[in-house]
This record gives structure tokens, sequence and C-alpha cells, in this order.
């Protein structure tokens, strides 16, 4: 576990224990049986990221109702203690399962056990009951305002550049490669190592936009998603590059737009330009003379498919530009842009 996870591990067991005190703290000083509940509700409910915790605070409020309704039918009519708990929480379970409220049941469940040890369904234990969750999920609501996304957001910025470091330097090698060079690195290694990193990466810029009340970090999941398509499409890269038995002619021109195209993998840029200067190679090509020998005829068939391979690279980028709505490229690009 990196320094990172430390720290957010350490400001998420705080915040839960902090919220789980002054939970119970708030529900004895309004004397409310079963105030430890309330601290319980709090740890549950917290564990979520603010959007989360906004929508299951809602839902358990909407639910608690249904589940004061279930356990007066079942603790009122089955005279078995342990079969009316059986029934409430079957019913209750299967309910919350189908409207998709799954994350409300241990609340609800807990909310059971108070009326089913009191089988007091008057206005004031309800009453009660309700301020238990209402005080758990107000302390956890109040407890997730607070999120460290200033540096969170510096991480996801930091994040994309290293991205942009690494496919520059695979492409790079690949170059080589094709340049009948001695590659310096297991670029095999380095793909897999940022495709591991990738899904890190998409995994912090979710939690960062469910930590924000703006819909715009939704571009950084789109960015770190672009640049997941652009990894597999670097695993098609390399493997069709070991297939070739004898480097062609036509690879080095294949090589020198890879080191051109190398300056263009960053954030800010249409790959318009990219993409037209990969058609005219294609043209240039299907000009060249067919090979003579069959392995030349192999060999060319390779390059044909690498250049596929860039061409599929370059359009999820333009696709990425493409899906970009106006806020997002005043507040991400700093500009107005014409895509194309």
């Amino acid at each position: 576990m990196d320094r990172k996870e430390i720290k957010k591990l350490l400001i998420r067991t705080a915040k839960i224990a902090v919220g789980s005190s002054a939970a119970i703290y708030a529900a004895d000083f309004l004397n409310l049986e079963y105030a430890a509940s309330a601290g319980s509700i709090a740890l549950l409910t917290l564990v979520t990221t603010k959007w989360e915790t906004l929508k299951l605070s809602v839902f358990r409020i909407i639910t608690f109702l249904a589940s004061v309704i279930l356990a007066w039918m079942a603790f009122t009519h089955i005279e078995s203690e342990w079969v009316a708990y059986g029934a409430f929480v079957f019913v209750m379970v299967l309910l919350s399962e189908l409207v998709g409220l799954k994350a409300t049941i241990s609340v609800n469940a807990v909310i059971g056990t108070h009326f089913l040890a009191t089988k007091d369904f008057g206005t004031a234990f309800v009453r009660n009951e309700f301020l238990l969750v209402l005080i758990g999920i107000s302390v956890a609501i109040v407890l997730n305002l607070f999120n460290d996304n200033h540096n969170q957001k510096k991480d996801i910025i930091r994040n994309m550049r290293w991205t942009e470091q690494q496919l520059q330097m695979i492409l790079r090698e690949m170059a080589s490669y094709l340049f009948c060079q001695e590659m310096g690195r297991n670029v095999w290694d380095d793909i897999c190592n940022l495709e591991k990193q990738l899904h890190g990466f998409i995994s912090d810029a979710y939690e960062y936009q469910n930590n924000t009340f703006q819909s715009h970090p939704g571009y950084y999941i789109d960015y770190f998603e672009m640049r997941m398509k652009q990894c597999d499409v670097l695993h098609n890269l390399h493997y069709e590059m070991k297939k070739i038995r004898t480097m062609p002619r036509q690879a080095e021109i294949i090589a020198q737009y890879i080191l051109y195209l190398v300056d263009y993998v960053i954030e800010i840029n249409i790959p318009q330009a990219q993409i037209e200067r990969l058609n005219q190679i294609f043209s240039d090509m299907e000009e060249e003379p067919l090979p003579a020998e069959r392995a030349e005829f192999e060999s060319r068939a390779m390059l044909y498919h690498i250049l596929m391979d860039l061409e599929e690279f370059l359009v999820f980028k333009k696709r990425f530009v493409n899906d970009l709505d106006e806020h997002q490229l005043k507040r991400y690009w700093n500009k107005d842009i014409k895509k194309s």
C-alpha cells in the first residue's frame, strides 16, 4: 500500500470513527433508546462517496417506513420471534433486491431488531427509530462534505501526464524495432504495467467524480478510458510487429511516422492532422509495386495491419475530443475549439 492509499485509509477511518461517536452523542443528548445504533447507521453510510451518501440517505428514509410496516405485520401476527424476524428479513431483502436498494438492508435490519425486542409500534417509538436513522445519515452527509478533492485532482492530473509519457516511451521503442534497432526495454511488460495502472486511475477518477457536486469531472473518467483503449491497441501493435520476419523498406516510413506521432500523444490535441498524414501513407503504400517474394508479401501485410492499428489509436482520441461538450473544452482545454 503506497503513501496515497494510506492517507486515504486514515482519512476514511477517522471520519467513520468521528461520525459514529458524534451520532451516538447526538442520540444520547436527545435521550433516544438504542442510541448506539445511530453510530452504526453513521458508519454504514460513511463508507460511501459524497454522491452515494446523499442517494443512500434518501433511500434509507424512503425504506424506513416500509420497514416499519413490514415489522408490524410480522411481529404482531407471528407468535414465534425467530420465525417472525426471519419472515421480516425475507420480505425486506426480497423487496430491496427487486427495487435495487440492497444497500439499505443492513440499517433496516437493525431497526427491525428494535421493534422485535419492544413490540412497540406507537408513535413515540417509531419517532425514536426515525431519529436514529436521521441522526446517523445527517452526520454522514456532513462529514462526507469534507474531502481532499484538491490533492485528489492534482494526483489525477499527474497520472494523466505519466500515462502520456508511458505511451510516448512505448511508441518510441516500437519505432526503434521497425528501424531494426535493439529495443532497450521489455515493451510487453511496459504495456501490461500501463494497463494495470490505468485500471487504478479510472477507479480514482470515478471516486473523484462521486465526491463532487458537478458533472464535469466525468472528463477524467473518459480520458483514462480512452487511454485504456489506446493501450489495448498497443498490445496489438506489439504483437503484429513481433510477427514480421524480415523488415521491408516501408517499415522505416512507418517508424518515422510513429516518431512524428509521439509528440502529439498529449491531452490537448485534436489528431486530425495526424490522421490525414496517416491516410497519405496508406495511399503511398497502395501505389507501391507488389512484392515479388512470399516473405516480403507477408511482411508488407503485417505493416498494413500496423497502419490500421495506428489509425485505431488515433480514432479513439478523436472520438474522445468529439464527445467533449463546450463546457469541458473551456474548463479543461481553456479554449473554444472547432471539432471536425
